[in-house]
């Protein structure tokens, strides 16, 4: 997950668990990111987040429910106990990470939520029912919690990318990421990235309540 302390001077707050991997994006990003070490499967450590926020940046205008994993294949041959692993980090770190920002956002009378959902969040993905199950939750969530925060200037919406190519996608089978690959069915992150800008920099009076990008190739 991401808390931008304000989109205009770039100054972010990149938020994980891995230490390590959270200090060299930071330097990649640039001395405007400020690392924060958070594990998002513990309910105290989420809780604790808006406070350092503050503390090491001064304020929250964006927070950025980025944060997920995947799970896919045919259900009867699952394991329930990494689905649960996926649901907790999909669902409950996700609306948990939310309702620890929202005071300060709603105290202040402006703020942007942005959840990084997925097309499988709208369209039910056959080869991924559980993702599939975790996706429609966070539209839900999104969906209800933009119409409770309107009236205090909280905008709350949602990017659906297609398949995009990251660590998410590791445990798709060789071939599917083979097939994909050679058809273009992959987009790339910064393509993502470029999307949620155009979200945030629309004017005040408007919400990009949901927004999709697909690659050109992939037809759902």
């Amino acid at each position: 997950m991401c808390a931008h302390a304000d989109w205009r001077g770039c100054e972010s707050r990149p938020i994980d668990r891995a230490k390590e991997r959270l200090a060299t994006l930071c330097a990649e990003l640039g001395p405007n990111a400020l690392p924060l070490v958070v594990d998002l499967l513990d309910p105290s450590d989420v809780s604790g987040m808006l406070p350092r926020i503050l503390d090491a940046a001064g304020g929250l205008d964006i927070f950025h429910a980025n944060a997920g994993a995947y799970v896919g294949g045919e259900v009867t041959e699952g394991d329930p106990d990494a689905w649960d692993r996926m649901l907790n980090l999909n669902i409950n770190a996700a609306f948990r990470s939310v309702h620890a920002v929202l005071p300060h956002m709603v105290a202040q009378k402006s703020g942007d939520i942005i959840f990084t959902s997925s097309i499988a969040g709208v369209v039910p993905v056959v080869w991924e029912p559980i993702y599939t199950a975790s996706k429609f939750a966070v539209q839900a969530f999104a969906h209800t919690t933009r119409r409770q925060l309107a009236k205090h200037g909280v905008r709350v919406g949602s990017v659906l990318p297609g398949p995009v190519m990251t660590a998410l996608l590791d445990d798709w089978p060789k071939a599917k990421m083979d097939e994909a690959l050679a058809s273009g069915s992959l987009m790339q992150p910064k393509e993502v990235a470029d999307t949620v800008l155009f979200m945030l920099t629309r004017p005040r009076n408007v919400t990009i309540r949901d927004l999709v990008i697909l690659p050109n190739n992939v037809d759902l």
